[in-house]
This record gives C-alpha cells, structure tokens and sequence, in this order.
C-alpha cells in the first residue's frame, strides 16, 4: 500500500522532476498521510468516541490498528507496568526490614543503614549507561529480563546474610542490576507507539512507582505480620524472600513479552503481517529503527547539544524534590498518630497517579506536549511557594504538601518529548535518559542533605525556596531544548509530518520505499497489499 503525500506549497505528483533538496528549503508544513498512522485530530470518530479517548486513546481507532495496539499493550505496556512495580518493591524493601528488626539482629549502628542505600546508588550510577550500550548488542528481552531475575535472586539472598558488609554487596549488584530496566523499557516503549499513544503511556510507566509506594507498604506489612518467625525464620527475612518469589516469576515473563524493536522483533505474540504492520506505523511517523552504535556514533553524539540540552528538563526538577518530607511536618504538628502519619502521604501518591493521567492524556490529544509539561510542572511551584512562604494556616500548609503530587508526570511528559524530537536515533534516546538517570541519582544522594537537613525539620531555610527556583529553571530549559531542536531541524533542512515530528525531507519523497526497504519479500508484498483486515491471525475473535 503506498503512503500519499500532500505538500503544502510543492507537490512531488505534479513535479517528479522536483527534488529533495527544493522540497526541504521551503521549509513547508508537509503532510505525510497514511491509513496506518493518523493523528487523532484527522480521524473520523464519533462524539462518543471523542469522549471516550479521554479514557484510553484505542476508542475510536480504525478497527485494524485498534485491535494491535490493544495487543501491543497487553504484552509491553502491562510488563512495563509490572516490571517497574518490582523494581520499586526490591529497591525499598531494606526499609521495612531495617525497621522490622533486621537492624537489632545484624547490630546495626552508625551509617550502616544509609551505607546500604549509597551502595545501591553505587551500582545503580555504575550500570545506568554502560547497560543501555550492552542493550545496542544485546536484545533488550535478554538483558533486561536476565537483570530482573538476577536482582530478584540477589534479593532473596539478602535473608541469609550474617553481616552488613555482606549485604553492602549484594545491594551494589541490585543496583547494578536495576540499571536497565529504566532507561531500557522507556526505549522500548518509544519504538512502538505513536505520538497521540506515547505520552500516556510513559507517564503511566513512570508513576508506576507511586502507585507501588500505595501499596507495597501494605504487602510487606502483612508479610511481616502472617511470616515472622514462621519455620524460624524471622519476619524481615521473610520480606526479601517474599519479594524475591514475587519478582521472579515477572521477570522471567519479560522473555517473552518484551518484543525488542519493531524492525528486530522476534515476539511470538506477533506474526510476520503484525510485524510488518508495526514497522509500517513507525515508518508513517518517521521513526528511526536502531543501528548500531560504535565508538564513533557514541563520542559524536557528546558532540552535539543533544546530551547536555536534554538534561535540563530531564534532571533539574528532581533537584528540588520536597514530597518525601512531607511526613516530617505531619510528626512535627503533633495532631496526626502514627497510623495516620503513614496513610496520609498516599492520598499524595493517589494524586500524583490523575495528575499522571490526565496532563499526559491532554498533550496525546492536543499533539502539542509543551504546555502540559508547563501544566504540570506549576504545582510543584505552588506548593513549594507556599511552603517557601511558610507563614499560613496547617490546612493551607496540608494543601500544599498535597497539591505538588499533581505534578508528579513533569518529567515523563519530556520524556515523550524527548523520545520525539530524538526519534531519528535510538541509542541516543537510550544514552540520555540513562544518562539522565545517573545525574538524577548523583545529586539525590547528596543535594537534600545541604537543602532539607533533618534537624531543621519541618521548616527549612534554604528547602522549599531552592525548590521553587529548580522548577522555574526546568520550565526555562524545555524552551531552550525545544529552541535547539528546531534550530537542528532547520539546519537539517527538516519538515514537519502530520504529527508534527521533524523528519527528513527524503523519508516524505520515498516513504514507501524506505518502510518496505527491510523487509522480506513476503512481507513486502504483505504491505504493497494491504493488511487483510479479517485475517484471523490478526484479528482476535
């Protein structure tokens, strides 16, 4: 089936002597049509279908693409869901076990609870990038399914350990373990959805975790309460072996789920047709497949302002995180017991979870995700304004502790716009949110100690203000990435599809023939013909 092509100004039908070079220096809106991609604003949908996208955006999809994205989500995005609950479950549980008797069984004294955390940090910052380079040569449903079960079993072992150096060890290899996942899910992601599926989808994989911290409290409550001393093991014991038995089993799931990229995809859950249907809507899009990335491509790419521009809007926010201390303040007012002390800050983690739908879900439907990075990234501001201010009622302090959860999807709305504006490059992607990452963690582990002290609790003197200016320099930051990528694009001599993606002038020209250029021959002439629509191999009845 071949791709149409509309241009605004110039029209290849009606010149196909014009070449690609005219075509890019006019620098035109250039509209890429295709029945496998179409934006939702150029669809034909129902005012209940509109309504109904709100909820999911496959309502309203031709029946063809609906019936594979639903079937894409079903494998990636639900694994990507659980993968990243467990790493949060695995990454956490020293917590629950110090305070559950492992500190007074092991002798714990001094820094050795926070020793386990710098160790972890260690391995997490060690394999962040490194992984995402190993993941260019090996398949991502090898790597990062072998990495959870292999942290999953160094979990477990964690309940045999006699000493804390020990166990310093075995949390530097969790953290080095966990160093895929991340950056390598959210690559995956990016390859296989388009520009109106992505932003929510990201988010929601993002705040995964805030949905976990709800919950996983609870579960390895009750793992302490119905397993300690059971066989005469004690209770925190049982919480890592838990753990591990839980992960274990979602890991090894990831070999089959996880489908690589569409151009490599070995995934039995997809045929040779649905194969060729997913290259084909990445190709609509103009998205790149991935190449491989030697010395050269890697040093390159530090030569451009890719690496360093992206880090702003990525890294700055989580600079002046101030959530985690709302519990402090609640001890501090005296009006709240334990139990509510504990149970209050998941009313903010239930906040953060509509945030983290409902801002990402406008930017998918509008095709326009700056404003909703700026959307969310001001109840961060608000809330650490007030705190900065510090002198108003504890309702309006409780509002503000609460409120900054609603922009909890900042960072993962420009993680959508950075899997954009670099769709032309893979291991780009892969490196910088890696890279992102390792940044992330370099300065949490040691920025809140000088901003939010403990003995200065519940109000800090320099905390919330330096809060309040890290966002207002994120928000400044996306508008310079976005004044670099144009810019790039410009000098590039890029045009603009339908989704409004930046792609090269000679993909719009042979469009056709770059989306069937690796493919068999059987799958080529499955494209040239059109997908049957009723083919039961691809429709599930």
């Amino acid at each position: 089936m071949s791709i149409d092509k509309e241009i605004n100004v110039l029209s290849v039908e009606q010149d196909p002597t014009q070449t690609t070079e005219k075509i890019a220096a006019s620098h035109q809106h250039i509209v890429v049509k295709s029945n496998i991609a179409v934006p939702q604003s150029k669809q034909n949908v129902t005012k209940s279908q509109r309504i109904l996208r709100f909820i999911w955006d496959t309502f309203g999809k031709e029946r063809e693409e609906r019936i594979y994205v639903q079937r894409i989500d079903r494998y990636i995005f639900l694994y990507a869901l659980l993968s990243d609950w467990i790493k949060y479950l695995d990454q956490t549980n020293i917590s629950n076990a110090y305070v559950s008797g492992m500190s007074v069984d092991l002798h714990m004294h001094g820094q050795e609870r926070n020793l386990l955390t710098t160790f972890f940090n260690i391995g997490y910052l060690t394999g962040a990038v490194p992984s995402q380079i190993i993941m260019n040569r090996v398949r991502p449903s090898i790597l990062i399914p072998t990495a959870e079960v292999l942290w999953s079993v160094f979990v477990m072992l964690l309940a045999v350990c006699k000493t804390t150096h020990a166990m310093y060890g075995l949390r530097l290899l969790i953290g080095l373990c966990e160093a895929p996942l991340w950056p390598g899910m959210m690559t995956v992601i990016g390859s296989w959805y388009t520009p109106d599926e992505l932003g929510k989808r990201v988010s929601l994989f993002g705040i995964a975790a805030s949905v976990a911290a709800m919950f996983s409290g609870y579960i390895q409550a009750g793992v302490y309460t119905s397993m300690n001393g059971r066989y005469g093991i004690a209770g925190w014991k049982w919480l890592f072996i838990i753990d591990g038995i839980i992960s274990i089993p979602i890991a090894t799931l990831g070999f089959y789920c996880i489908p690589d990229f569409p151009t490599t995809t070995r995934a039995r859950w997809l045929n040779s047709e649905q194969r060729a249907y997913g290259i084909k809507r990445m190709a609509a899009i103009g998205r790149k497949p991935p190449r491989k990335l030697t010395v050269r491509r890697f040093v390159n790419l530090f030569k451009t302002w890719r690496p360093y521009a992206f880090l702003g809007p990525y890294c700055i926010g989580s600079f002046g995180g101030s959530t985690g201390y709302f519990n402090l303040w609640l001890t501090a007012t005296g009006k709240y017991s334990v139990q509510q002390i504990n149970l209050i800050p998941t009313a903010g983690y239930a906040i953060g979870v509509v945030g983290g739908y409902i801002w990402p879900t406008f930017a998918d439907i509008t095709g326009v995700r700056w404003p909703w990075f700026l959307v969310s990234n001001f109840w961060y501001v608000l809330g650490n304004l007030i705190l900065a201010i510090w002198n108003v009622s504890d309702d309006v302090k409780m509002f503000a502790n609460l409120i900054q959860f609603l922009g909890d999807s900042t960072q993962n709305i420009f993680n959508a716009i950075g899997q954009e504006a670099f769709q032309d490059d893979t291991e780009a992607r892969s490196i910088c949110i890696a890279l992102g990452n390792t940044i992330c963690y370099t300065f949490s582990a040691w920025l809140p100690l000088v901003l939010y002290p403990t003995p200065e609790a519940p109000h800090y003197k320099y905390g919330y203000k330096f809060s309040v200016a890290f966002y207002l320099l994120q928000d400044c930051s996306l508008f310079l990435f976005i004044y670099l990528s144009r810019r790039e694009a410009a000098k590039k001599k890029k045009v603009l599809n339908e989704f409004g993606l930046y792609i090269d002038a000679e993909d719009v020209v042979a469009g056709k023939d770059a989306s069937l250029g690796s493919f068999s021959a059987d799958e080529a002439s499955s494209i040239e013909n059109g997908l049957p629509v009723h083919d039961d191999k691809i429709i599930e009845k």
